[in-house]
């Protein structure tokens, strides 16, 4: 199955997927491609997929991506190919994308389960992002003013998180893929021979 997780820059979702993906190893992290500047340590192939614009463009135009979108003015994308070998393979799927992508996987893959993370307050977000040290003031106020924004979409969601403490928050995490996994639609019944049983008809 498919899980997407989705919060504000400097909502703490990096943090949070660090402890999932170690307390379920049987996750698979989707990595995005990105045309952002690599920050160290970042490496490629394993925090991103770092192209050119003209690389990314070129995926983008031959239907490389499952979605894409300019963020804080670079761009971002879900590689196809990505995806869709690790599902064939029977594993279970996590990423790390926004609003506008998760929105967009949604109507591509809507059995997905979409988990949006909230900080405690602004306060909180906007000291997480100075803390960082990364940002130049303009782009701590661009981050900001987009927070807002996606905040107002939390509500189209399938889980809303709000990231008080972080044990508590990545074991509601794990509850809600558990959740997931024992949904009906998931779920393959097979008799003696090992066929797969149609469901029931259900008389209205």
């Amino acid at each position: 199955m498919l899980t997407i997780i989705s919060a504000p820059s400097g909502g703490g979702k990096s943090t949070l997927l660090r402890a999932l993906l170690a307390a379920e190893p049987s996750l698979y992290y989707s990595i995005s491609a990105t045309t952002r500047a690599r920050r160290a340590p970042e490496t490629h192939g394993k925090d991103y997929f770092f192209y050119s614009e003209e690389e990314f463009k070129k995926l983008r135009d031959n239907n490389g991506f499952y979605e894409w979108a300019v963020v804080h003015g670079n761009l971002y994308g879900t590689l196809r190919s990505e995806v869709d070998a690790k599902l064939a393979a029977g594993r279970d799927v996590i990423m790390d994308i926004d609003v506008k992508g998760s929105m967009s996987m949604k109507k591509e893959i809507p059995d997905c389960t979409t988990i949006f993370i909230l900080p405690p307050s602004m306060v909180t977000l906007e000291k997480r992002l100075r803390d960082r040290g990364t940002d130049d003031e303009a782009t701590i106020q661009r981050r900001l003013t987009n927070a807002r924004e996606e905040v107002h979409a939390a509500f189209q969601y399938d889980y809303i998180l709000v990231n008080q403490e972080l044990d508590k928050t990545v074991q509601n995490m794990r509850n809600i893929i558990a959740a997931q996994r024992f949904r009906a639609s998931r779920t393959v019944i097979r008799d003696s021979m090992g066929s797969v049983l149609a469901p029931a008809v259900q008389s209205v």
